[in-house]
């Protein structure tokens, strides 16, 4: 028999996402999320939920746009920075030691120093109480080259993303290969 633990948002693993966007001034601002991940395939589409009260939410309705950095491991602390401090008080780029490079085709900024980037048009937004959802469609998708693997696909090995545990509020790396997706349920 399982324990019952009630409502709770612990859905296992989240991934570990910085929001890039503008202010109405033009200052890029970072936020790191884990309440997000992949909505549709056609078109492509990512969604993020905040609460109203962030900085970034206030940006994303300002600008119609934000980007999906995905940090890797290496950036740990720089990333829980970027969730812990806001950016109404901060220029958190310069306080974490990181580079703002403007969107190729959104309004919005990403971070130079993480490996993956999703730039995104916000298409669609549904208040669900106290988090806003952001539904954004990938306008483009740029990668280290070094996060790649010799057929120019992501390797997620070399990629390094983190992992939140929400329940115990910490991060992890990617473990070990258990089987490929679509083949090793017909064994």
């Amino acid at each position: 028999m399982k324990n019952s633990l009630g409502p709770k948002t612990l859905l296992y693993p989240t991934p570990v996402l910085v929001v890039g966007t503008y202010d109405a001034k033009g200052k890029p601002n970072a936020m790191t999320a884990s309440w997000g991940g992949i909505c549709c395939s056609q078109p492509p589409c990512v969604n993020i939920s905040l609460r109203k009260a962030t900085y970034s939410y206030e940006n994303i309705v300002e600008r119609q746009a934000y980007t999906l950095n995905i940090p890797s491991e290496s950036f740990v602390r720089e990333t829980d920075f970027l969730g812990i401090a806001s950016g109404r008080d901060t220029d958190k780029f310069a306080a974490a030691g990181l580079t703002p490079v403007g969107g190729e085709f959104v309004d919005a900024p990403y971070v130079s120093e993480f490996p993956l980037v999703l730039e995104c048009r916000l298409v669609h937004t549904a208040d669900l109480g106290l988090h806003t959802l952001f539904v954004g469609e990938v306008i483009d998708v740029k990668v280290d080259p070094a996060a790649l693997d010799s057929g120019g696909n992501i390797d997620i090995r070399k990629l390094k993303p983190m992992l939140y545990a929400v329940g115990t509020k910490d991060y992890y790396g990617v473990g070990e290969l258990l089987g490929k997706a679509f083949s090793i349920g017909n064994k």
